[in-house]
C-alpha cells in the first residue's frame, strides 16, 4: 500500500491507494508546530481506522508546498516507517514537460495537479485547484504547461472581507439560495458566491480566446465542489486529483 501525502499551506491530507484506489483519505490542520512524534501518533491512528499497520505501508510520497513542516513530517515517516519518503520536486520523474520562464518555481501541488488530470483525462486540459489560493494551468496536447494563473482563494477572500469590516460577521461559504438577498450573511454568501463562479467563468474564456482550440476544464481542491453543477465551463470535478497524480508520478520513480 502506498502513503501519498499532500502537504497543504491550510491542511495536509493523507490517502492510502491500493493500486489506483484510493482506500482511506485524512485531513490534520497544518501546523509548523507539530513535533514528529505527535505526526506519528496521527499517521499510526489513520492506519488502525483504515485497518492497516505500519507494516502494510510500502511506501510514501509527498508533495508539499510548506518547507518548514517537512522537516517533522519526514522525521516522523523515517522514525515510524524505517524509511525516507520520495519527494515531489527536482530530480523526480513526472512525465510532464514545464515550458515557463522558470520552471522550478511552479509548486509541487500544481504540478501533480497537472500530472493527474492530463494521464486521466488526457489533453489539452485546463487544471484549476481551488484552495487556499486559486491555480489555473494549462497542459497542451503533448503533456507540456504552457502557461499558469494565480489568484486569491475564496476562502482567502472571504476572511479579508469580514476580517477588515467591523460590522460584517463570518459566514459559511455556501452556494446561496439566491442571489436576492434580504439579510448581511446571505448578502455575503451570495456576493462571494457570484463574484468567484464569475472569475471561474471569464478566466476559462479569457484561456479559449488565447488558446484558440479546445481544451478540457478539470477542477480539484476542497472547494470546487461548490461551484461545479452551476456552471457549463467546468467539464470535471475531481476531489482526488492529487492522490492520481502523486500515484503516478510514483509509478515512474519506483525506488
Amino acid at each position: 500500500m502506498l502513503m501519498a501525502v499532500d502537504i497543504g499551506n491550510t491542511n495536509i491530507v493523507i490517502g492510502f491507494l491500493e493500486g489506483e484506489r484510493i482506500v482511506g483519505s485524512y485531513r490534520i490542520t497544518t501546523k509548523a508546530l507539530h513535533t514528529s512524534d505527535e505526526y506519528t501518533v496521527m499517521i499510526s491512528q489513520f492506519l488502525q481506522i483504515s485497518g492497516y499497520t505500519r507494516r502494510d505501508v510500502e511506501d510514501v510520497i509527498v508533495c508539499s508546498v510548506v518547507p518548514k513542516v517537512m522537516h517533522s513530517f519526514r522525521a516522523s515517516i523515517i522514525k515510524f516507517l524505517g524509511f525516507e519518503p520520495m519527494v515531489v520536486g527536482p530530480g523526480i520523474k513526472t512525465g510532464i514537460n514545464i515550458h515557463m520562464d522558470d520552471p522550478k518555481t511552479m509548486g509541487a501541488d500544481c504540478l501533480t495537479d497537472c500530472v493527474g488530470a492530463y494521464y486521466t483525462y488526457g489533453g489539452p486540459v485546463l487544471v484549476a485547484d481551488f484552495g487556499t489560493a486559486t491555480t489555473f494551468n494549462y497542459v497542451d496536447g503533448k503533456g507540456t504547461i504552457r502557461a499558469g494563473y494565480i489568484t486569491t482563494g475564496i476562502r482567502a477572500g472571504a476572511e479579508a472581507l469580514w476580517g477588515q469590516t467591523a460590522q460584517l460577521p463570518e459566514v459559511e461559504i455556501v452556494r446561496p439560495k439566491s442571489i436576492l438577498a434580504t439579510n448581511t450573511r446571505s448578502a455575503m454568501q451570495a456576493g462571494l458566491y457570484y463574484t468567484f463562479l464569475g472569475g471561474i467563468e471569464r478566466t476559462v474564456q479569457q484561456f479559449r480566446e488565447e488558446i484558440g482550440e479546445p481544451f478540457k476544464v478539470v477542477t480539484t481542491g476542497g472547494l470546487g465542489r461548490i461551484f461545479k453543477d452551476d456552471t457549463d465551463v467546468i467539464d470535471v470535478y475531481d476531489p482526488d486529483l492529487i492522490f492520481k497524480g502523486m500515484a503516478m508520478i510514483y509509478k515512474r520513480n519506483v525506488r
